[in-house]
């Protein structure tokens, strides 16, 4: 049986600038705040990273950064200056390199030939963390019952995988009302309803509970607006899809939310094993009070520079 294709050439890259902006308001004067970031976009095969940078007013006192046990860059600040306002603002230019096209999937092993290879711990030391439970992904009966159509005996890998993508897609609704990222992945197969980080825990869910590798990717998807509208400022967003292990071709990327094989307008910030690997802010605060938070992503194509690549 063939392998998947070749990576692309350069020839295929395309070039996103990101502007991702967290702006935090506190009742009263904080005195103390410690952060830790995954702002930094990734490199790896499909994307390389031309210019990063993370500013955060008012200056903290002190900067560290560190490769977390994934890979991920782990940037993190102590902010000892009183104040009402924190802002923490993320900017990268990235080039993506297009990946497998959708008729290649089913050029992919069987899926039980990977699920075979798990089990030899030599080879599959890469995906084996990313096999089991995790704080927001727990195994389960039903979550192996819900995968199991999409899965048939010899189908290949990512050929099901993509069929999973698609049911998952057509089977919830996206509501950003109708969870919070402490929802169990039960009621979110019951419910029926979530948002990008719920469809891509359902699945990663639905993908361990048979014996597959599967991983968690934070970042940023390319929104288009609708037709003769300009591109507005913030209206692109954070996004999660799904990572799965394949023995022949390695990781290969779905994103069930919007029901399609991740080509080249993902850009990732890092992977994990779910949520709670690459927040890509989390720290905490002394004082402050309530406080209000205002995110916003503006991800914007940079075509014009696309052909001198």
């Amino acid at each position: 049986m063939s392998s998947l294709p070749p990576t692309p050439t350069d020839s295929a890259r395309v070039l996103y600038h990101v502007l991702h902006e967290t702006h935090h308001g506190y009742q009263r004067s904080v005195t103390l705040s410690q952060q830790m970031l995954h702002l930094t976009p990734r490199v790896f095969a499909h994307q390389e990273v031309i210019s990063h940078q993370v500013q955060v007013t008012p200056a903290p006192q002190e900067w560290t950064e560190h490769l977390d046990y994934f890979g991920n860059v782990c940037r993190a600040f102590t902010l000892g200056t009183p104040h009402r306002a924190l802002v923490v603002r993320g900017s990268a230019t990235v080039a993506l390199l297009r990946r497998p096209e959708v008729a290649t999937l089913a050029a992919s092993p069987a899926w039980e030939d990977t699920r075979a290879m798990m089990r030899n711990v030599l080879l599959a030391r890469e995906p084996l963390k990313f096999m089991y439970e995790s704080p927001h992904v727990k195994c389960s009966a039903e979550l192996a019952q819900y995968a199991m159509p999409s899965f048939a005996r010899g189908r290949p890998l990512l050929d099901a995988a993509y069929d999973l993508t698609q049911r998952i897609h057509h089977d919830f609704e996206f509501d950003d009302e109708a969870t919070t990222i402490s929802t169990p992945l039960h009621e979110v197969l019951t419910g029926r309803r979530g948002v990008c980080q719920d469809f891509a825990h359902l699945m990663i869910g639905c993908l361990r509970s048979i014996g597959l590798a599967a991983r968690y990717v934070s970042g940023y998807i390319l929104t288009m607006p609708p037709p003769g509208k300009p591109r507005m400022v913030g209206a692109d967003a954070s996004h999660a899809w799904v990572s799965v292990y394949c023995s022949k071709a390695g990781w290969v990327d779905f994103d069930p939310t919007n029901r399609r094989l991740v080509q080249d307008e993902h850009i990732t910030l890092g992977w994990g094993r779910d949520f709670s690997d690459v927040t890509p802010m989390r720290g905490t605060v002394l004082g402050g009070g309530e406080q209000s938070l205002d995110v916003s992503v503006t991800v914007t194509p940079l075509a014009e520079h696309n052909a001198s690549l």
